[in-house]
């Protein structure tokens, strides 16, 4: 006799594997984004909404007098490079840049990644006399920035939040609808108080002030607009300002101009 087959028995499902409950929410990619991949994918997701920090303090006094910084020429232009959408860089996009007749030199969002930083980390902040900073791009695209927002602190974080940013246009606090850095209509002057002097800073100026001695002949009871240019070389003419300086003999950066204006600022407010 031959014989019966026996009946094969069902398999075992493969047990599942686990992962660090933190580690893959960190990891996880939302797949609705197809125009974001790898750090700039996680970088998005993981500050798709930011934390707002509370650095006011309690005896905060609303009617003082604060200071608007405005972020004029901004390098913050999204293309699509293969098949991805990404924010262009001198680094990461010379040979795209170059095969498009454009200059890589052209291409600095890390400078306005340092201003903010030093605006934003500055006691000046801190003590709450920043009303508010804005940033006008190349491209003519303005962009309010909340004072108490936490910006990422390496490149690669913030080049994923300023590519989610100029796709959906605001980028919300965690856990609550206030937008911290959104995209809003032009000219930037009607988000200007009254009651304020505009100044424009420059290397070509021929008004070489020391800042200490420039912010005590302003009324302590105006506000103060500066406009610092966020790009590589070239000159922010504006038609709004109504002062030109320059904070230094030599060529400064844009954060360390933004540092000499806010340390003038705190020793004129006795902001330690």
């Amino acid at each position: 006799m031959t014989r019966p087959f026996g009946m094969k028995g069902r398999k075992r499902k493969d047990k599942e594997a686990k992962y660090d409950r933190e580690e893959d929410e960190d990891e996880q990619v939302q797949p609705k984004r197809p125009m974001l991949q790898n750090a700039e994918v996680a970088a998005a997701n993981e500050e798709d909404e930011l934390v707002g920090i509370p650095i006011m303090p309690s005896d905060h006094k609303s009617d003082n007098p604060n200071v608007i910084f405005i972020l004029e020429r901004a390098s913050l232009e999204v293309a699509k490079v293969g098949k991805t959408y990404q924010l262009l860089n001198s680094d990461d996009h010379a040979n795209f840049l170059r095969k498009n007749n454009k200059n890589p030199g052209d291409y600095r969002p890390d400078i306005t990644h340092q201003a903010l930083l030093s605006i934003l980390d500055s006691p000046l902040n801190k003590a709450g006399r920043l009303q508010a900073v804005y940033i006008k791009t190349e491209k003519g695209v303005l962009i309010e920035v909340k004072p108490y927002v936490r910006i990422p602190r390496t490149f690669k974080r913030f080049s994923g939040v300023m590519l989610q940013l100029l796709q959906k246009l605001s980028i919300s606090a965690a856990g609550k609808h206030e937008k911290l850095l959104r995209t809003i209509k032009n000219p930037v002057t009607q988000y200007l108080p009254v009651n304020s002097r505009k100044i424009g800073l420059s290397f070509s100026s021929e008004k070489l002030v020391n800042m200490n001695d420039y912010v005590s002949t302003v009324p302590s009871d105006m506000n103060l607009v500066f406009v610092v240019g966020a790009m590589a070389h070239g000159k922010v003419e504006t038609d709004y300002t109504e002062d030109y300086i320059a904070v230094s003999g030599y060529p400064l950066s844009a954060a360390y101009c933004i540092t000499r204006i806010c340390n003038a600022l705190e020793a004129k407010w006795k902001i330690l």
